[in-house]
């Protein structure tokens, strides 16, 4: 990890800096797999699997007796442990609940909003080096709670075309309609266009590899919505001289093992603990199984010493992380700083583990600097907002005049007319 002492502001825009890729022929490559897809429906997807997962398929869609092995697959303890998880993110998430309200914004003019679920909605989870059943649970649960009629999974199988048992447990928990063995840009491209198997849907979500992020976001652009642009895993964690070393390497490390692209970054006021932490991260990365990834990863990473918890935060802002930990004894007057974050921590107890498993919070969030704009998943990813409005007689004497004079003079005369039609009336039945 690359220290940086007392930078100065002009040398901040280079510290939250992301790992930059050449994504040019990536983006050709999944531009080739989508077209095809969308052309060769499961005959493709198939092929694509072969090619890819190195799996031969009969059929993309797992079956019930599939997910009832799953069951019994999985330990009493991760079973327990995943209907924890699963009611924690409910409880959570069911707060979110929109109550509508209907204003009369003048007499005789009456405006609300309804929120409405998103009808059929695509999960992907990746299952890869570390099947992500976690995100089963957030993703699921909340499109559940908002009532959407089809939850559609797709997840990658193993070389004897099994899904990872943990995964299938998740989606029954959590209520997914139809999980199928598909994974990568196959899987998204099936969930945008359809297949003979695969339903299309209105929105995908969840996180993936350069290739599945580079798939979602071109199919964005004219087939389906997306949950957000999403780039590899982050976090950044904010120090003191009161901060626990051990848990800050960890909490770095945490991070480090999601992938060799992912990016960690501590701010400190305080330099014994910069190098406390420094030697932390080099002790327990040696007893990590996913060592090589975390080193890979540590690479793009930086500890940065900072005057005071002004400037943290004003570089913690600066940067936007996915993850935000605020390991410092004065968290709550820090917490009241945050501008720009997908999920903040507060204090030495709070690790973004608990966030990522079973808290309740949503673990899908924005990064590479999207928290500046973009917020993570919640209730309201899953539903959209359909504004009503009634007008009586009296609405039209309250705003008739107003709307035909601003149509008039944005010489859109149809417009005009809509409301001077009824304006006229009225005056007629005077």
């Amino acid at each position: 990890m690359k220290i940086i002492r007392n930078p100065q502001q002009t040398e901040w825009a280079s510290i939250v800096e992301r790992p930059h890729l050449d994504v040019s022929q990536l983006n050709a490559t999944v531009q080739g797999v989508l077209n095809d897809v969308k052309a060769c429906g499961d005959e493709a997807v198939k092929r694509y699997e072969e090619q890819f997962d190195h799996v031969k398929l009969n059929q993309l869609a797992v079956t019930e007796q599939e997910i009832d092995e799953a069951m019994t697959l999985i330990s009493d303890e991760l079973k327990e442990a995943l209907h924890l998880a699963h009611h924690n993110i409910h409880a959570f998430h069911a707060a979110q609940h929109f109550e509508p309200k209907q204003i009369e914004t003048a007499a005789g003019v009456v405006c609300w909003q309804k929120s409405l679920a998103i009808q059929k909605v695509g999960l992907y989870i990746p299952g890869g080096t570390a099947p992500l059943f976690s995100t089963v649970l957030m993703l699921a649960t909340p499109a559940k709670i908002a009532g959407c009629e089809e939850i559609i999974l797709c997840t990658p199988p193993d070389r004897q075309g099994k899904v990872n048992p943990a995964i299938l447990a998740a989606a029954r928990i959590a209520g997914v309609s139809k999980i199928f063995k598909a994974g990568g840009v196959q899987a998204i491209g099936a969930m945008a266009y359809g297949t003979e198997s695969v339903p299309k849907v209105y929105k995908i979500f969840g996180p993936g590899n350069q290739y599945v992020m580079a798939a979602k976001q071109q199919v964005s652009l004219h087939d389906v919505a997306i949950d957000m642009p999403a780039g590899p895993s982050e976090v950044c964690v904010v120090a003191d001289e009161t901060s626990n070393a051990e848990f800050v390497a960890a909490d770095l490390l945490s991070q480090a093992e999601h992938g060799i692209d992912s990016q960690v970054l501590l701010i400190s006021t305080s330099e014994d603990t910069l190098d406390k932490v420094q030697e932390e991260v080099a002790r327990q990365l040696e007893r990590l199984p996913r060592k090589d990834i975390a080193t890979k990863a540590l690479e793009n990473s930086k500890l940065v010493l900072v005057h005071d918890d002004d400037e943290a935060m004003d570089l913690s802002n600066l940067y936007a992380p996915e993850h935000l930990i605020l390991s410092t004894a004065n968290y709550q007057s820090l917490a009241e700083k945050v501008i720009n974050a997908g999920s903040v921590f507060l204090g030495q107890w709070a690790c973004e583990s608990a966030g990522d498993y079973a808290s309740g919070t949503n673990h899908t969030l924005p990064t590479h600097q999207y928290a500046l704009a973009y917020n993570g998943v919640n209730l309201d990813s899953y539903c959209r907002k359909v504004t009503f409005q009634h007008l009586s007689e009296q609405g039209i004497r309250s705003i008739g005049p107003a709307v035909v004079c601003m149509a008039e003079n944005e010489q859109l005369e149809a417009h005009a007319n809509a409301m001077r039609l009824r304006v006229n009336q009225m005056n007629k039945e005077k």
